[in-house]
């Protein structure tokens, strides 16, 4: 098993910056690709980013450019820094984990979800 908690969320003007953490216990978080997703009201729950054990990342067109993925396996931590955030990035973010090779994007592939951290930007 493997716990996840987000942190970080909140409510900011556009053009803002946040960084959200997502801290993992439980077994070797250093064995888990892990991903970010987000879910507005009303809509399917979409990926954001992903961040391969060994450091490979992959980001959504939608977060592209904006948005960064990183991991430290020491802390046990995954961040998630965002940029130049734009109200339609509002949604609750959970951070998940996975052991499928390579990294996915798809959300049936994820086997440890987080509760979610709240993210409000206003314009």
């Amino acid at each position: 098993q493997v716990q996840l908690v987000e942190s970080g969320g909140g409510l900011v003007q556009a053009g803002a910056s946040l960084r959200l953490s997502c801290a993992a216990s439980g077994r070797t978080f250093s064995n888990y690709n892990m991903g970010w997703f987000r879910q507005a009201p009303g809509k399917e729950r979409e990926f954001v980013a992903n961040i391969r054990w060994g450091g490979g990342t992959y980001v959504a067109n939608s977060a592209k450019g904006r948005f960064a993925i990183s991991r430290d396996n020491a802390k046990n931590t995954v961040y998630l820094q965002m940029n130049s955030l734009k109200p339609e990035d509002t949604a609750i973010y959970y951070c998940a984990a996975t052991t499928t090779l390579g990294g996915t994007y798809y959300v049936h592939d994820y086997d440890y979800w987080g509760q979610g951290t709240q993210v409000t930007v206003s314009s």
